[in-house]
């Protein structure tokens, strides 16, 4: 599977800054590297599409953002995913918002860099020095050392490269692990269609998506999301390889090609669990415990199969992952070999 040609592209697709709402400048990258790889390439707002010889036979998707940072004012830098999203009052309906409060304090002294959103230009590099819960704002709030000069509106990227310990992946990895496997897959010769969609993050890339298919698409679409899900320690995230779904908080996935992914990763010896049996087991202990239930997660798969009335149906796939939306995120090489080998297949098999 040329995986080390993999490694290679995800580290330096890791250094380019995509912070959500400001995508343009990595859109620029992945194009270029989608075109060396034989893609044609149409880029749509909030929407690259790279496609092969045989655009309808398979389709897949990944959002391209990642967390980050946004000037709002003098010295004053909020969460990217919430300004995007123009959240002014979180509902706590989501994973992340859940994990706000828990994750503050693990952006202290995490370097920064400013950048221009549409070129990518560089625009100086900082340090986080406090990041905190606003009780009127409802949002996280970082304090910034050394990018003073910034104007409203400058997105702030968290400085990252990739890391190899003891066969596991670390860096900002959600989303461009799985963007980066699907740009490799152009070169294992995929002749499908894969979609690179932007503002996942706060809520938006279904909205992207869902256009193009009301204009391009047939009657009826398959489609297969791939994305990282989150565990609390290695030891639970090592327990499968791929983690699939039924349904998210906003909709069930289509029951049949889950199955059918489900057969393929019996055919294929790779290990597999279900998120939402997963989160909806946790509850189960929650409750009789008296405390509060969590989400079962807002995923791009159930916003377009809720807002599509039948157009787009699919299901999503998942590579296991710790230190969720922190610069320390985690995923094991054994994980991503895995995804790879089970997307190679999922590409050769007809439509259902």
């Amino acid at each position: 599977m040329q995986f080390d040609q993999f490694i290679d592209l995800l580290k330096e697709l890791i250094r380019q800054p995509s912070v959500v709402g400001a995508e343009h400048a990595f859109f620029r990258v992945l194009q270029r590297a989608l075109e060396e790889r034989g893609a044609q390439v149409t880029w749509y707002e909030g929407l690259l599409v790279a496609q092969g010889r045989e655009p309808h036979s398979c389709m897949f998707s990944a959002h391209i953002d990642r967390h980050g940072l946004i000037c709002t004012g003098p010295n004053e830098f909020q969460y990217a995913a919430f300004v995007a999203g123009s959240r002014s009052d979180l509902l706590g309906n989501s994973v992340s918002e859940q994990l706000m409060n828990k994750v503050a304090d693990r952006f202290n002294h995490t370097p920064v860099m400013a950048y221009e959103p549409w070129s990518g230009a560089y625009r100086g590099r900082g340090e986080i020095s406090r990041a905190y819960i606003c009780e009127y704002r409802n949002n996280l709030i970082f304090e910034l050392q050394g990018l003073e000069h910034l104007v409203a509106g400058t997105p702030v990227a968290f400085t990252d490269r990739l890391s190899i310990r003891d066969q596991r992946l670390y860096g900002q990895l959600d989303n461009v692990l799985t963007a980066a496997l699907l740009v490799h897959l152009f070169s294992l010769g995929y002749a499908g269609t894969a979609f690179f969609t932007a503002q996942e993050e706060a809520g938006r890339s279904w909205r992207y998506l869902l256009e193009w298919f009301r204009r391009f698409g047939g009657s009826t679409n398959q489609l297969v999301v791939v994305d990282t899900s989150p565990y609390p320690d290695i030891a639970t995230a090592d327990r499968q390889q791929i983690v699939l779904r039924r349904k998210d908080a906003n909709a069930p996935f289509n029951a049949r090609t889950t199955d059918r992914i489900e057969n393929l990763c019996h055919d294929l010896g790779l290990s597999f669990s279900y998120k939402d049996a997963y989160i909806e087991a946790g509850n189960r202990e929650l409750e009789s415990r008296g405390l509060a239930p969590q989400s079962l997660g807002s995923t791009e798969m159930g916003r377009i199969t809720a807002a599509s009335n039948g157009l787009v149906h699919g299901t999503t796939l998942q590579i296991p992952t710790t230190g969720y939306h922190t610069m320390e995120e985690s995923a094991a090489i054994d994980s991503c070999r895995a995804l790879l080998s089970l997307l190679l297949q999922i590409a050769r098999l007809p439509e259902p």
